[in-house]
């Protein structure tokens, strides 16, 4: 069955799932240094920004700004005391934003001048601060940041204010493969794609602004909430029929159809995490029967119309650490790019040498 495949396309689908996200991370990482390619790219949720480092980072390789992903989490030291990345999750408002000016961003860049001389004692040391040190500090701006969250607020962050810090929009358009993202527009009860062509920063917070977490995103008039609320895998754009109905390889890089991931919760914080995690396991598991079933089967022969491959992104998590598996730490988000990394190599053992074929196939076609 497999020469079939070989002379089209191949895609690559990144669902969402922000907590357990350097799994994706490390895959990637492997793709790039097993030189794995792909024609068509679409992500939703965590996947978008995971396929923007991926494909786009700003001043840095791709496989660079991956692995520094997996330094977001924070100190173990800390995060028993205080299990929140706010590293990742920054308070809403125009003051908190003003006091983010005056502080490096996660990512390292260079912070902008400190507003007062208080700030400024501690934005000169941020750049010889390292680890543990680090993240205190982090946490210590973080606490004093002023806020206007209330009652009234329509979610409890503010939305990514790093993303200009670590891709470089300008840059997607010219990316060598199609990339899609989605999100899901309230206004008109429709979820929009956008590609490559139209992504802009405020298309990405839109495509990350989860419920709750942050207030929907309003472009041109219409709200905006991530899609991986509602589609935690972007198939649309790759639909038979569609302008990919070529595709005859897929791959897929999924952190959420996994029923370990629905388990008794350890705290009051870790059972809020689950509660959202939960419902999106089932709809993952759904998403992907329903597309193979509709979407990937002959409905006369019953054979599969192009080769569905998922990598096992979870099978190498020890069983042990399944409780800690959503932790912001950074010994979990360590912990899971590498585990992520060795299911990419290992995906590579048994699947790269036809992937390769099928990108040389595509190359001849054309």
């Amino acid at each position: 069955m497999t020469n079939q495949y070989r002379a089209g396309k191949k895609a690559l689908v990144i669902g969402g799932g922000a907590p357990n996200s350097t799994l994706i991370a490390g895959a990637l990482t492997a793709f790039l240094d097993e030189g794995i390619e792909f024609d068509v790219i679409s992500a939703s949720g965590a996947g978008v920004l995971m396929g923007l480092l991926y494909q786009a980072p700003l001043d840095c390789s791709p496989r660079e700004a991956l692995m520094r992903w997996a330094e977001v989490g924070v100190a173990d030291s800390i995060y028993k005391l205080f299990p929140i990345n706010y590293k990742i999750f920054k308070k809403p408002g125009q003051e908190a934003r003003s006091f983010r000016d005056t502080v490096p961003p996660v990512a390292g860049v260079s912070a902008m001048p400190a507003a007062n001389p208080f700030l400024d004692v501690f934005t000169q040391h941020f750049a010889e601060a390292s680890g543990a040190w680090n993240d205190w500090m982090h946490l210590m701006l973080s606490a004093l940041s002023p806020s206007d969250l209330s009652s009234k607020s329509l979610g409890l962050c503010a939305h990514h204010p790093f993303l200009e810090q670590s891709i470089d929009f300008d840059a997607i358009a010219r990316m060598k493969p199609e990339f899609y993202i989605n999100a899901y527009n309230m206004s008109k009860g429709e979820m929009q794609i956008w590609d490559k062509n139209e992504i802009a920063p405020i298309h990405v917070r839109a495509a990350l602004s989860f419920p709750f977490l942050y207030p929907p995103t309003e472009i041109d008039g219409d709200d905006y909430i991530e899609g991986a609320a509602l589609d935690t895998l972007n198939f649309n754009p790759l639909l038979a029929g569609g302008k990919h109905g070529d595709i005859d390889t897929l791959v897929v890089l999924d952190i959420l159809g996994e029923d370990r991931l629905i388990r008794k919760p350890r705290n009051l914080y870790d059972a809020w995490v689950r509660s959202i995690i939960t419902p999106l396991v089932k709809i993952s598991k759904t998403e992907m029967r329903l597309f193979e079933l509709e979407h990937n089967t002959h409905p006369d022969t019953g054979e599969p119309l192009r080769r569905l491959l998922k990598v096992d992104l979870m099978g190498g998590i020890p069983e042990q650490h399944w409780p800690e598996v959503l932790d912001w730490s950074s010994s979990n988000m360590q912990l899971l790019f590498d585990v992520g990394y060795r299911a990419g190599l290992k995906f590579c053992l048994e699947h790269g040498e036809s992937l390769q074929e099928a990108l040389e196939g595509t190359s001849l076609a054309a």
